[in-house]
């Protein structure tokens, strides 16, 4: 992606809250990521959590990275990671990676915001930037994400289960939905006899607690396969130089075996004068 469209992305994020890349995953990707979350969802009997947020009729797996190789090929991809990093910066780390698949007949979910459970008065930075990847084209009628425009600047969160004026985020299969974890949103109404595939491929800041802890619950021997992109984003690096660090050293380096000095932000800094 060059610099300009990723500008154009990153200013209408912060201008309205959120962006659509239309058909940016390869074709032959969203067919391998559709089939192999419903073997997933066949091998390991996964059925819709029952409540009020996540829905009655919505098949979600949870930590996507741990159920194989295929998976790792989300977090990095190149039209969708330079301008998540545009949002946060490249520090940023893998908050979750889950599916959710409105079934015929689900709800509209509660509106909401995604950073609504981080104790930081409103409005401030970014702090969260999630994608939503649309394995089948999102509509109005099939549950395509609601939005509330330029909400990401209130100093508010929603009301639980009120019902603000919103926008369906339609867009065909193969597009990626960009937004500030501030906005509100939520799934829709699946009001067709087919289901509605998504991936959730959420982010946070490099100092901000991951939503799933990827350190415990993805294996090692499937991290140090990971690409070392992919190692930093869920957490085997370390923000700024800092944070994150086992005794100066990168998580990377103590626990999968890689080389390197990491060296501190304080390191070549001007000695005070007594």
């Amino acid at each position: 992606m060059d610099h300009v469209t990723r500008q154009a992305h990153v200013e209408r994020i912060e201008r309205e809250g959120y962006t659509v890349l239309e058909r940016v995953i390869e074709p032959e990707l969203v067919e391998e990521l559709a089939r192999d979350l419903q073997r997933i969802e066949r091998e390991r009997g996964v059925e819709p959590a029952s409540n009020s947020f996540e829905g009655e009729h919505t098949i979600r797996i949870y930590n996507l990275l741990a159920h194989g190789p295929l998976y790792a090929r989300i977090p990095i991809h190149d039209e969708v990671l330079p301008i998540v990093e545009g949002v946060l910066d490249s520090g940023c780390l893998v908050s979750s990676l889950s599916s959710i698949s409105i079934l015929p007949g689900e709800r509209a979910q509660p509106i909401h915001a995604d950073d609504q459970l981080i104790p930081l008065p409103k409005p401030h930075l970014p702090i969260v930037c999630n994608t939503m990847w649309a394995l089948t084209d999102f509509t109005e009628r099939n549950g395509g994400t609601r939005l509330v425009p330029g909400s990401h600047r209130s100093s508010e969160n929603p009301e639980y289960g009120s019902r603000p004026p919103s926008i369906a985020a339609t867009m065909p299969k193969g597009s990626v939905l960009i937004w500030d974890g501030a906005l509100w949103h939520g799934g829709g109404a699946n009001q067709t006899d087919g289901r509605r595939i998504g991936i959730a491929m959420n982010y946070c800041a490099g100092w901000v607690r991951q939503q799933e802890n990827q350190q415990l619950g993805i294996p090692l021997e499937r991290v140090a396969r990971f690409p070392s992109r992919l190692q930093e984003l869920i957490g085997y690096g370390v923000y700024r130089q800092l944070i994150g660090h086992i005794d100066k050293r990168r998580p990377s380096e103590r626990l999968l075996g890689d080389e390197g000095e990491l060296g501190t932000v304080w390191d070549g800094l001007p000695g005070i004068a007594d």
